[in-house]
């Protein structure tokens, strides 16, 4: 069996979120069907793990899974809306090498729109700077930029970085994960030149990460125009999704099952002929897609391709092409 560089850990399908660019919430799993903690110690070593939902802090036990993932991987982080504050300031009192992104969708007014949460981004910024207090190095937030957000995202960049903070980006898109085939974007010029903005400005940083993140968010520019991916897709070989109900994905997009934990063996799955067919077609899908759950790994193995975007912009001054 291949090293497993990334694996995305879907806890539960409840939300509290009400989201427009997501139905996730009004297809919520139940608490008896989802995976129980020791279900977890099933999965293989990993690279990297993010805990994701619904949102995870709507499970009693993510104290214990958290424990279980710790031993499995070099790095965890959680994604979340950021709402339950004191739930998330109780983890991570005990949990203080694990990494949190808190979904912001905007500057207040947006971000309460498009989560349909009251005083959501309060108390998102609010467990932002709690945990910054404490002393907690991994963390973030992130925005899924929409016709209706793009707009705050260079304010939220500039506020990430005033605060010292990691600040993440995606684009809208459509899957079976979400309940959701209608997200689009009506005017995609909009979007574009936010993104050419922060493009901008991390391409000034001094940190070579940025350079790197400049060159994800190209990509997305690349993903709204409906271009190919600027790097090939390989989810399913290196990297997996875990649904609540046990059942191994190659992403969020295909629905189809590997096999089901509750059933087989990690690495009888992985290593089964289904498994293969599953692959082959996550390969040939087309719908290119440009996550960073998909993309960060193929950065660091075609690391030359966005080595060089970066030579040719940060360097050679050369115009963001789109």
């Amino acid at each position: 069996m291949g090293t497993i560089n990334f694996a995305s850990i879907i806890t539960t399908y409840r939300c509290n979120a009400r989201c427009h660019m997501c139905n996730t919430w009004q297809h919520p799993s139940k608490r008896g069907e989802e995976l129980d903690p020791g279900m977890y110690d099933r999965l293989p070593s990993m690279g990297t793990v993010n805990v994701t939902g619904g949102e995870s802090f709507l499970r009693e036990d993510l104290d214990e899974i958290i424990t279980v993932l710790k031993k499995k991987t070099k790095r965890l982080v959680i994604s979340s809306n950021g709402f339950f504050t004191e739930r998330i300031l109780n983890l991570f009192k005990k949990h203080n090498d694990i990494g949190i992104r808190i979904s912001i969708e905007g500057l207040p007014r947006a971000n309460d729109e498009l989560r349909g949460i009251k005083d959501g981004f309060d108390h998102g910024i609010r467990t932002l700077i709690e945990l910054y207090h404490m002393g907690i190095r991994d963390i973030g937030f992130g925005i899924t930029v929409s016709d209706r957000n793009a707009g705050d995202m260079i304010e939220l960049y500039h506020l990430a970085d005033m605060m010292g903070l990691e600040f993440a980006t995606a684009a809208v898109h459509n899957a079976f994960y979400f309940h959701k085939f209608d997200n689009k974007f009506e005017q995609p010029e909009v979007a574009v030149e936010e993104f050419r903005k922060v493009i901008g400005e991390l391409l000034k940083s001094k940190k070579i990460k940025d350079w790197f993140r400049a060159y994800f968010n190209y990509g997305l520019i690349n993903y709204i125009n409906g271009k190919p991916r600027l790097l090939p897709c390989e989810m399913g070989r290196d990297s997996f999704f875990l649904d609540p109900h046990g059942d191994i994905l190659a992403c969020n997009v295909m629905e189809e099952s590997m096999g089901n934990l509750k059933e087989k063996s990690f690495d009888e799955i992985w290593a089964g002929k289904r498994a293969e067919e599953v692959r082959q077609k996550a390969k040939n899908c087309g719908k290119n897609c440009w996550m960073i759950g998909s993309v960060s790994q193929q950065m660091k193995k075609y690391i030359w391709k966005p080595g060089i975007w970066v030579v040719k912009h940060k360097f050679l001054k050369q115009e963001i092409c789109v």
